[in-house]
């Protein structure tokens, strides 16, 4: 009667395995395309932050800032464009945006800072019934690097957010100077059209 105990506890075993092999190549995947995004960013010259790299590899932000390789990839491409300044060469002309364009980005922008505050409510929970169930048994050192590793977390969430925010008054700025050009565009027509003698 003990062996199929025995042969449950290797397939259950054999499970746990192929979760973490699938795990680990997952991880490997999205590390090589957040790489991939910082590498695009640099050649191209386009200004690096986490989330610019997080929406180019499809990863969550989190991603990119508890993956040490990737946040180390992304702190180093920040300090090269900060090196080089002004020496990197002209990017083309922005091609113009239409306020719809606009106003996309901007609804895109405040989802993503609505996914970052909920992946931040999360992370409290987690933590909060965490120290709970293990307060009793953890000496005070242990408490003090889970503290760090929180605050770390959190610090990380923020900057992310600000980030957002900072990404939504620029949308802001950029659909009024478009819905100004717009008006401007349309009474230039109008007196255009006004001017066109009658037959």
């Amino acid at each position: 009667m003990k062996i199929p105990a025995a042969s449950s506890g290797n397939d259950r075993n054999a499970r746990i395995e192929r979760l973490r092999a699938s795990r680990a190549k997952d991880s490997e995947e999205k590390t090589r395309r957040a790489l991939d995004a910082v590498d695009a960013l640099l050649r191209t010259g386009q200004r690096i932050t986490v989330a610019q790299v997080a929406r180019d590899a499809s990863v969550s932000t989190w991603f990119v800032y508890n993956q040490p390789q990737v946040h180390q990839a992304v702190q180093d491409g920040i300090t090269a464009q900060r090196t080089r300044g002004h020496q990197n060469p002209p990017t083309p002309e922005a091609p113009q945006v239409s306020p719809a364009g606009l106003r996309t980005d901007l609804a895109l922008a405040r989802e993503e800072i609505k996914d970052l505050k909920k992946e931040r409510d999360r992370l409290r929970n987690r933590v909060r019934l965490s120290l709970g169930a293990e307060l009793e048994g953890v000496s005070q050192r242990e408490l003090i690097e889970r503290v760090q590793q929180i605050e770390q977390r959190n610090t990380a969430l923020e900057q992310a957010l600000s980030e957002a925010r900072h990404q939504i008054a620029a949308l802001k700025g950029q659909l009024r100077e478009a819905e100004d050009d717009l008006t401007a565009a349309r009474a230039g027509l109008r007196r255009a059209m006004r001017a066109v003698p009658t037959p």
